[in-house]
């Protein structure tokens, strides 16, 4: 079983968190949400920030990549 690093597993899964509420606001049903996600633009900035959570959790997964390359 291959194991991932810890780092990969929180900002992956901070980055799912933030892309709901970003797709709930972007099909129109933010406000159900909170007033704030009303505008689709909120919802544009959430899922901006998911996609930085996800990129930064790939850095350790590659670099994990790598050193397992390098042993072989």
């Amino acid at each position: 079983m291959r194991s991932y690093p810890l780092s990969f597993i929180v900002l992956s899964a901070l980055g799912v968190l933030c892309a709901i509420p970003g797709l709930i606001s972007i099909a129109g049903f933010g406000a159900a949400l909170h007033p704030v996600l009303e505008d689709p633009m909120a919802g544009l900035a959430f899922i901006v920030s998911a996609v930085a959570l996800i990129g930064s959790g790939a850095f350790p997964l590659v670099i994990e990549k790598l050193k397992e390359n390098e042993g072989n």
